[in-house]
């Protein structure tokens, strides 16, 4: 347990996903900000990022990393608005790079694009360490869901992105590119492999009728109950049942405006 941490979700309605704001000492990062985006007339809005901005200010504290799990494909980063914000650097796992010349043909741009190459101030790698003031952040490469997951251990807490859900709802599809059931079984056996005690923050949650929002789930609990992967699970079922569960999903309602500013660490399209 690290004494004075302060970690404060907060939940997009429209998307199901959770932000966190995590500090100690006054010093803070931000995880998995997000935008504002209406599909039906293509608008954007900072209302969520800005009421982070807000509670930042409020409790008067430093914002020193923005911190993005992978680059997701179901809601728009607010990262590149936060740091044009704050100046605070955006970090995202080294796979984005795999992510970025994937996709980067799809919106007509080239992988070297500076677009892409200067998307994001940080690129880290499995076990790195990030000192932002008084906080120390461990990255935990995480891929299986994608190419770039990554995982930000804080003390007993880790930010898992879409690694793995609540317990009832189970685990990350694995049918994006560079994604994989067996990395994802590796990445979630990872987990499963901390302490009991530890924290797994979740990126989303969906409940279903008559459970309340979750942001978080212990490492035990999750071992034990995870309907697709608890403990213990042989590597061959998980990837029958995942492949299975993957065949029957739609594609993520916001993919192709989500990706195309994620990629670019959040950057808008610029208007034709």
């Amino acid at each position: 347990m690290t004494p004075g941490l302060h970690i404060e979700p907060h939940h997009h309605n429209e998307t199901g996903t959770w932000s966190y704001l995590v500090h100690l000492e006054g010093d803070a990062v931000v995880i998995d900000p997000v935008l504002d985006y209406d599909p039906a007339t293509d608008r954007v809005g900072t209302g969520s990022a800005d009421a982070l901005l807000a509670r930042i200010a409020a409790a008067q504290l430093r914002l020193l990393r923005i911190l993005e799990t992978h680059a997701h494909a179901d809601h728009l980063s607010a990262g590149a608005y936060l740091r044009a914000q704050t100046g605070a650097p955006i970090a995202i796992g080294e796979g984005i790079r795999t992510v970025q010349a994937h996709f980067a043909p799809l919106y007509g741009r080239s992988p070297d694009d500076p677009e892409l190459t200067n998307a994001f101030d940080e690129l880290l790698r499995d076990a790195q360490v990030l000192q932002a003031g008084a906080l120390r952040i461990e990255a935990m490469a995480l891929p299986g869901h994608t190419s770039d997951s990554l995982g930000y251990r804080i003390g007993d807490n880790v930010f898992v992105g879409d690694t793995v859900f609540a317990p009832d709802i189970g685990t990350a599809r694995c049918d994006f590119p560079g994604g994989g059931a067996r990395r994802l079984h590796a990445s979630i056996e990872r987990l499963h492999a901390l302490p009991d005690e530890t924290l797994l923050w979740l990126c989303h949650d969906y409940p279903p009728e008559g459970r309340a929002l979750r942001a978080s789930v212990s490492v035990g609990e999750s071992a034990r109950d995870n309907r697709m992967l608890p403990r213990g699970t042989p590597v061959e079922a998980f990837v029958a049942a995942r492949q299975a569960r993957d065949a029957g999903l739609p594609a993520p309602k916001l993919l192709q405006p989500a990706l195309d500013a994620n990629i670019r660490g959040g950057r808008l399209p610029s208007p034709a």
